[in-house]
């Protein structure tokens, strides 16, 4: 069930917490909801309790204008739905943007946490991603229904192979709505200015944010076809934490599902080094 928080310049921000045992808060994609992991949950094992949110702009949350939609006011965000839980620490899964999120965390608020697991992202974000993101951020699909945003997706998605049958359909219906007037985005247009701003001039540096999560339990989950996060940075960050669990997901760009058995098996491990 979806419930709301107040956050402290009080926005409304949505949020779902189900289970009970380890906390795992989930951070989802950049134009995602917390629905990115709804292919995850079913292979949860027992004793976890799982966090989800809407960042501010998204789905069921206030938009709150383009000059929030910024990785460090989303860690804020994250933190207090934290404390509004009267949850101390949690495991973080990061899916692109919420793995950026996480590493932030990791190094404003490493005592929060019991580990991180990072879904197709790394401190360094390649530019073919990034340009493939700013080609459809804050504009509605031209197709009319789900069905050819499907269709579209099944075309475009070209680092995938192997996709189960009708999940195109599942993400087309996960992250657009149906309407009148055909398909619309399930967030705050504005979020394009706030990408566009985000990426203009030189890049910061990351590294020193991924090296702050030393101490924590540590996994990476690539696909193997990816386009936002290169196989030499998935190797430096393989260099850098030999202890970290790692899987690279066949078949899949950006961004694995998170039900491929690779990557159960991967996230399964980080949640027992966790204290699962």
């Amino acid at each position: 069930m979806t419930r709301h928080f107040t956050a402290a310049d009080g926005a409304r921000l949505a949020y779902r917490d189900e289970g009970e045992g380890l906390p795992v808060l989930a951070l989802s994609g950049l134009t995602r909801t917390m629905d990115d992991f709804q292919y995850l949950l079913p292979h949860l094992p027992d004793g976890v309790r799982l966090i989800r949110m809407d960042y501010r702009g998204r789905g069921e949350s206030d938009r709150t204008g383009a000059a929030t939609y910024t990785v460090p006011q989303e860690g804020r965000d994250t933190l207090a739905l934290l404390d509004h839980l009267g949850v101390t620490k949690a495991a973080v899964l990061g899916t692109s943007r919420g793995g950026l999120i996480g590493m932030m965390l990791a190094a404003v608020a490493k005592d929060r946490m019991l580990g991180l697991c990072l879904n197709d992202v790394g401190p360094v974000v390649d530019r073919k991603g990034l340009e493939a993101i700013f080609a459809y951020v804050g504009r509605n699909p031209a197709a009319k229904t789900h069905e050819a945003v499907a269709e579209r997706m099944a075309e475009t998605m070209t680092g995938f192979s192997d996709v189960p049958e009708g999940r195109w359909l599942d993400e087309a219906r996960l992250h657009y709505r149906g309407g009148p007037d055909g398909m619309s985005i399930t967030y705050d247009p504005a979020l394009r200015e706030a990408f566009m701003a985000a990426f203009e001039g030189e890049q910061p540096d990351l590294w020193p944010l991924f090296d702050t999560a030393q101490g924590l339990p540590l996994a990476l989950i690539r696909g193997a076809n990816s386009d936002l996060l290169s196989e030499a940075t998935a190797a430096e960050m393989r260099r850098r934490r030999p202890d970290m669990i790692f899987a690279e997901v066949p078949g899949r760009g950006h961004i694995p599902f998170l039900d491929e058995p690779v990557a159960v098996a991967a996230i399964r491990a980080w949640l027992v080094a966790c204290g699962l």
